[in-house]
């Protein structure tokens, strides 16, 4: 390769390497404390965070105008006088320049809406700000590098699901060739109903993944309760069909409108349960809202008794409906298939549930009996209908989940262990660059160049993975950064070697390299074939070791033979130089 396609492939190469860098340095260098905290915090507190600053903003305004009506908007509000200007634009209506505060309210709403009404609209687009603003960030931190939790503190929590038991829960209804599929499922649902629950009991957002066939991985950043965390890993989700009291629902609906303060008590019971029959139970409607919660909408009277339990379904599919609108397609088991026949024959024109965790997901009118096992659900988009297709496909799952072990590592220990492995690095770093620097004097400054785009390099491998940096990466780093100045001592001395042999400098650079590639591969592959075992043999600790060593062993060869290399040509081709200054004794 001549010396132009090797510069363009360092710059390609640095070029990509910073546009995965970037959402790492947003991250760390770029985004306010404050917001990081937001952004590593439930979608709950996101949810709650962004609804009372969009009312404390919206009464600003409110008091603003009150005191002048004439108040123009501040350049605090400048993205709201931009999304006017938008609004003003589109609907042909003018305003002043500059805007005013009151004109700025009144294009978000309809003049014909009531004032509560145009108050909750001008709301929702300052919580529209908010909340795009910090799952911005959140965004943001899912493709940055990561802190490991004994850097950062918190919690690990390693949970066993139990398949066996869960596969003898369903013998018979489970082909023996289908089991390894059964297994996998389970596990999906699992991990999702752990994600789900840690998320809605407000905790930091956590690192959730399988591990080896049946167990499950969980890191907790920050302060956490080990008897809390218990209760929330092993709940039970159940999900099943139910029967909707039209009726009592209504009666209901009109009791709650009147008597909204005390309906219900502070957990969510009812403390007049003779306002519905003694055989049903208020449970509430829900949709996803924008955060991706589930937002309550209003309230049904079901039947306690389960129509038809989840464990009947045996499958479900996303598909389109007569008008093409998405629907989802149920496959019940034989026994199922019968008793669901049989129910909708005899109450058609009535309502179905579908409700999981005590939440009413949806409900739809039995138009004609439904046999044969095959149930079409409407009512849902696109997003929607894939969502509960797999809540009906998996959360039928009952795998029983118990805790086997948990590690708590606190907060000021976790950055106490960051200040000393910034410091080892750098210190690493350090005097390996002062060796080169005295020992190869000259020669030592490619040493500096490359170890420095080395590190580079690995910073933004792990961020373009998504990586998480541990007490063992930052080890595997330091080693690394060892290993990397030996490709520069081996070429370094090739090349001292011929010099000595009275050959030119860009004689002794070329012969240098050249001799000293296959000992550069033979040390790095070796290396890398170590650290290949260790990533798929080891676990926790010794895999980060490993990961950061095999990225290290990449980004090293490319440094010593691409870039010191580079360094040493555009000396002798652009700068004409004849001599080299390699180590004492040697200047050619």
């Amino acid at each position: 390769m001549n010396k132009r396609s090797r510069f363009l492939l360092i710059l390609a190469v640095i070029a990509l390497c910073f546009v995965f860098l970037w959402p790492s340095l947003a991250w760390y260098v770029r985004t306010p404390q404050e917001v990081q905290a937001l952004a590593l915090s439930s979608l709950e507190k996101i949810k709650d965070y962004s609804s009372v600053m969009a009312a404390k903003d919206v009464n600003t305004l409110k008091n603003i105008q009150r005191a002048d009506r004439a108040a123009v908007l501040t350049s605090e509000y400048a993205w709201l006088e931009k999304e006017a200007k938008k609004l003003y634009k589109k609907s042909g209506l003018t305003y002043s320049s500059p805007m005013t505060v009151r004109e700025a309210l009144m294009i978000f709403t309809d003049e014909t809406e009531d004032a509560s009404k145009a108050e909750a609209e001008v709301r929702a687009v300052f919580e529209n700000r908010y909340r795009k603003e910090i799952l911005k960030a959140k965004n943001r931190y899912n493709r940055a590098v990561k802190l490991g939790l004994d850097l950062s503190g918190g919690m690990s929590v390693i949970v066993k699901a139990d398949l066996d038991a869960a596969l003898e829960a369903q013998k018979g209804t489970v082909a023996s060739d289908d089991e390894s599929g059964f297994r996998e499922q389970a596990m999906v649902q699992a991990i999702d109903t752990l994600r789900s629950r840690i998320d809605r009991f407000g905790l930091s957002e956590p690192v959730i993944r399988k591990q080896g066939e049946d167990r499950i991985y969980i890191e907790l950043p920050g302060s956490a309760e080990a008897d809390r965390i218990n209760t929330i890993i092993l709940g039970k989700g159940i999900l099943n069909i139910r029967l909707v009291d039209m009726q009592a629902t209504s009666a209901f609906n009109e009791y709650h409108a009147a008597h909204m303060a005390d309906t219900f008590t502070a957990s969510g019971k009812l403390l007049d349960p003779s306002v519905i029959p003694s055989d049903t139970e208020v449970l509430g409607l829900y949709t996803k809202d924008d955060y991706g919660l589930d937002e309550r909408e209003g309230y049904l009277v079901v039947k306690k008794e389960a129509v038809l339990d989840g464990k009947h379904i045996k499958s479900a599919t996303v598909g389109a409906g007569q008008l093409g609108k998405p629907e989802v397609h149920l496959t019940l088991d034989t026994e199922g298939a019968v008793i669901f026949g049989e129910f909708t024959a005899s109450h058609v024109d009535d309502f179905l549930a579908i409700v999981s965790d005590d939440k009413v997901k949806s409900y739809a009118r039995i138009n004609e009996a439904i046999p044969g096992g095959n149930v079409a659900i409407s009512g849902f988009g696109v997003e929607e209908a894939q969502n509960l297709q797999k809540v009906l496909q998996t959360a039928w799952l009952s795998v029983p989940l118990t805790v086997e072990s948990q590690q708590v590592v606190g907060a000021s220990m976790g950055e106490q262990l960051i200040r000393q492995g910034v410091k080892a690095v750098l210190l690493g770093l350090s005097l390996v660059l002062v060796f080169m620097l005295v020992w190869y004097t000259g020669a030592g400054i490619n040493a500096v160049v490359a170890q420095i785009l080395n590190l580079f390099m690995m910073f933004s491998i792990l961020s373009a993975f998504g990586l998480t940096i541990t007490l063992p990466g930052i080890a595997g780093m330091i080693l690394t950064i060892g290993m990397a100045v030996d490709a520069n001592v081996v070429i370094f001395e090739r090349i001292r070697d011929e010099l000595r042999l009275g050959k030119s400098r860009a004689a002794a650079v070329n012969a240098g390299f050249d001799r000293a590639f296959g000992a550069v591969m033979d040390s790095n592959i070796t290396t890398f074939i170590a650290a290949l075992f260790l990533s798929q043999l080891g676990t926790g600790p010794i895999q980060g070791f490993a990961v950061s060593l095999a990225i290290g062993v990449f980004s090293s060869v490319f440094t010593a033979l691409f870039v010191s290399r580079l360094i040493f040509d555009f000396g002798t081709q652009a700068l004409h130089r004849e001599k080299i200054y390699i180590g004492w004794g040697i200047k050619r």
